[in-house]
């Protein structure tokens, strides 16, 4: 059997390359590039020693906190555009602002930063919710006639994507047309 190749210490150098092969494939907040390469520090901590890989760890995850900082410095990484690109897509997919707010929150971006890239009117949130009809065959697309319990729990299938109830109802009692109108709106950007 043959022994294992000893794996070289992540330096500055390979965790930047690392990161520019990862934001190549990937976009990605400042937050998720530094839990990729801590991620790449603790694997190659795992191969050291216990008494040794304390202070090792330490220096690589110096070397990444650097290396993050220097790439959103030149704008390689950028949070704002992160978080409007994302909100856009999910809100096209028929997610709501609440659920894309968790979605960003849980990408690392902070309350502000999302909050300003979920600025819209209220009907941004009606076209999500319209979309999410589409996509469920439910409300103006729904093919056969539905009973009140049937209503019930479209409402609650809506309320349970985040949508106010409001807009839930706005969404499943509009016109087939007018839902055509605004799903065509919403795919135009």
């Amino acid at each position: 059997m043959r022994p294992a190749r000893p794996i070289a210490p992540p330096d500055d150098a390979s965790l930047h390359q690392a990161a520019l092969a990862y934001l190549a494939r990937y976009a990605a907040t400042e937050a998720g590039l530094r839990r990729v390469l801590d991620r790449r520090v603790d694997r190659w901590a795992r191969t050291l020693e216990p008494d040794e890989a304390g202070l090792a760890r330490e220096a690589a995850r110096a070397a990444v906190r650097s290396v993050v900082a220097r790439l959103v410095a030149v704008g390689a990484v950028d949070n704002a555009a992160f978080a409007a690109t994302r909100a856009q897509r999910l809100m096209r997919a028929g997610r709501s602002r609440r659920a894309v707010a968790a979605h960003l929150a849980a990408k690392g971006v902070d309350t502000e930063t999302a909050r300003a890239a979920l600025a819209g009117d209220d009907e941004s949130e009606l076209a999500a919710a319209v979309a999410l009809a589409s996509r469920r065959r439910v409300g103006p697309f729904r093919t056969a006639s539905v009973d009140e319990a049937g209503i019930r729990r479209e409402l609650a299938m809506l309320a349970r994507a985040g949508f106010p109830r409001d807009v839930a109802v706005r969404a499943l009692h509009m016109e087939q047309g007018e839902a055509d109108a605004i799903l065509r709106r919403l795919r135009q950007g």
